[in-house]
């Protein structure tokens, strides 16, 4: 499946002009309020039009008039374009009067071998849900880009593993048939790693070996369905010096939310584009080590968007890899760097000591 190429986005949110080519390896850096998080939203609402939950998303966001640069007294439209390769997907979102946004046009476009312009199929204008669906029903031969764009946005999950409160969702009883994929919020993962331990044992052992890495006194996975209700499941974990098995509430923070990413980018099955928020967030800085190494490693098999402000995890990526967020007048402004323009200070700075002594940007400004 093809990737991310590129992406353009006008008038949304903190975004008010952006043209930006995405890689393999993509690690957004900046100051709380700069706008990363503006960007990872974006791609939640585009998950959310082809789940057919498009306006339901845009209320939950609070509202229609947040999305725009200002809110629509400053910004008419929203646009977007989305490069795949040879395909590709615009769109302009507008605002009705009962404070719904609609798509004024909604194209997809092939550009083949040789020609400078892509050659552009409309799929109308004025409705409030994508009309990719519809599109997809129609002749094969005509629907192959929407069936690609279709694919690669449904799998646009956000993942954040921030909550391991005692109510979070990733330390309860779940379904065991709840497995056809691994939730955003973790809310599967005792199902989910039963099902990799049943059916895909190498990519369960992997994970097991990594997580031992972090934390070396977790000896194996208790997953099995209860015996008092066995639709249903709950992580429990061995100690390597007891016979006892332990639960997933006796877990650290940092080692339950270890063991999520460990799950996430181990998986046989993985996204064509996996977007955490904060990664790093409760981590030792050895398992923020390993943590990059992985995130390196499935780069090379699916491409990775990541947000952090950890100096630690920084210092681990190639200066290509890392997109500095700015708020400049207003806008963010995102700027990929250039290795070849940061060669002198390599040679007495790491790349964290580098945003740290603000000569990269993405630091907070008066």
């Amino acid at each position: 499946m093809k990737k991310l190429d590129r992406v353009i986005i006008k008038g949304f949110k903190s975004i008010k002009d952006l043209d930006i080519k995405l890689a393999p390896l993509n690690v957004l850096i900046g100051a709380n309020g700069a706008g990363k998080s503006n960007f990872i939203s974006f791609f939640k609402i585009l998950n959310n039009v082809v789940n057919e939950n498009f306006q339901n998303a845009v209320i939950k966001s609070g509202g229609a008039n947040t999305l725009f640069y200002f809110g629509t007294k400053e910004t008419e439209n929203i646009y977007f374009s989305l490069y795949f390769g040879q395909n590709s997907y615009r769109v302009n979102w507008k605002i009705t009067d009962d404070s719904k946004l609609y798509f004024s046009s909604e194209e997809l476009g092939f550009l083949g071998e040789g020609y400078d312009n892509p050659l552009i199929n409309s799929l109308g204008s004025g409705h409030v849900e994508t009309q990719l669906l519809e599109e997809s029903k129609r002749n094969p031969h005509r629907t192959v880009i929407a069936d690609h764009i279709i694919r690669n946005l449904r799998q646009w999950k956000v993942y954040h593993f921030h909550d391991t409160s005692d109510t979070s969702k990733m330390k309860q009883t779940c379904y065991v048939e709840d497995n056809n994929y691994f939730r955003e919020d973790a809310s599967n993962l005792a199902s989910f790693l039963y099902l990799l331990k049943e059916k895909h044992p190498e990519n369960y052992k992997a994970i097991l070996q990594t997580v031992q890495l972090v934390a070396p006194f977790i000896k194996g996975f208790n997953l099995s369905p209860s015996k008092l209700d066995e639709s249903k499941i709950r992580l429990k974990w061995f100690n390597e010096k007891s016979d006892d098995y332990f639960d997933v509430s006796q877990l650290s923070d940092g080692t339950l939310r270890f063991i999520c990413i460990s799950v996430l980018l181990l998986q046989p099955n993985l996204p064509s584009t996996i977007i955490l928020d904060e990664p790093e967030l409760g981590l030792h800085p050895f398992a923020i080590n390993v943590l990059s190494s992985l995130f390196q490693s499935v780069s090379k098999k699916t491409q990775i968007i990541i947000s952090t402000q950890s100096l630690a995890l920084m210092d681990n990526f190639d200066p290509e890899d890392i997109i500095v967020v700015d708020y400049i007048n207003n806008v963010s402004k995102f700027n990929r760097l250039d290795k070849e323009q940061l060669e002198d200070w390599f040679e007495d700075y790491s790349l964290g000591e580098l945003w740290d002594k603000n000569l990269l940007g993405g630091r907070p400004r008066q």
